[in-house]
């Protein structure tokens, strides 16, 4: 899209995502959602064949268009693959939990280590594959691991998987650092803000349970259909805003606007005072039983 060789594109995005990566690890740390001795283990097979596979790279010309053909092959199988394990999850999860026992402590860490060591020639390859790929990888190796856990483990183990290819493409000079700092002066911002917009979404869910708790069910689904609906209207509408204004910038500040009229809506929540309690609306709410 924007013409960069794809050997480029690859190493950039490496050291990129070690960067924007290291922010969910450190969160998920910090509330022990992370199994270290799973990290441990995929990073045992990852990292020695990340750098056997960089290895092997730089015995290659990656300027040539041979070369810059290859990995685009490669990173559209990843892609797909990718794409069919999102889709597809269900499937093989099904299949192994129905036709192979739970795998004993020492046969699921050597298949641990296997599955990282592919993960690393993939990721160093192609940049994509860490995530769906070694999620569906850890669920079938680790089926009494928690959700949390496994998407935790995986995201902390893609910090070295990244960082090491990432630095290798950039020894074997595969990075462009004026697009790498382009993408971290917008990432890393993005990060802060999102994690913060993030944090209210707890509190904002079990204040339903105080202001309505006979009703919690209801609003709570309101609320969620309300999101729901703003998802399946957000594209449309900010699509039809674009058309009008052939501008980025209005659509972009209209969701700013949406923002800060949340942010001051907020403060009329009370979840100190139970619907029963607000004269006029406790009765009409006893009356609708």
């Amino acid at each position: 899209m924007f013409g960069i060789h794809p050997v480029t594109a690859v190493g950039t995005d490496l050291l990129h995502a070690a960067v924007t990566k290291s922010f969910g690890t450190l969160v998920h740390g910090y509330i022990h959602t992370v199994d270290w001795r799973v990290v441990r283990r995929l990073a045992t097979g990852s990292v020695p064949m990340t750098v056997l596979t960089l290895l092997i790279l730089s015995l290659f010309d990656l300027s040539s268009a041979h070369a810059a053909h290859l990995i685009s092959r490669a990173l559209g199988a990843a892609l797909l693959v990718t794409a069919l394990a999102l889709i597809f999850r269900a499937s093989p999860l099904a299949y192994f939990g129905n036709h192979f026992p739970e795998l004993g402590p020492r046969r699921a860490a050597a298949l641990t280590v296997v599955a990282g060591g592919v993960l690393g020639a993939l990721v160093s390859i192609s940049s994509v594959g860490a995530g769906a790929i070694g999620v569906t990888a850890l669920i079938i190796l680790y089926p009494r691991l928690s959700t949390p856990r496994i998407v935790g483990s995986d995201i902390a183990h893609a910090v070295p998987l990244t960082l090491v290819a990432g630095t290798g493409h950039w020894i074997i000079g595969s990075v462009d650092t004026v697009i790498l700092g382009s993408l971290l002066t917008g990432s890393i911002p993005g990060i802060v803000v999102c994690f913060f917009l993030g944090v209210p979404i707890a509190p904002l869910w079990t204040a339903t349970m105080d202001i309505a708790p006979n009703y919690a069910g209801s609003s709570s689904a309101l609320m969620n259909a309300a999101g729901a609906v703003a998802g399946i209207v957000s594209p449309v509408a900010f699509g039809w805003i674009l058309d009008r204004t052939g501008s980025w910038t209005t659509p972009f500040a209209f969701s700013v606007g949406l923002l800060l009229f949340a942010i001051v809506m907020t403060y009329w929540i009370r979840p100190d005072r139970p619907i029963e309690a607000v004269p006029g609306v406790g009765s009409l709410a006893v009356a609708g039983e």
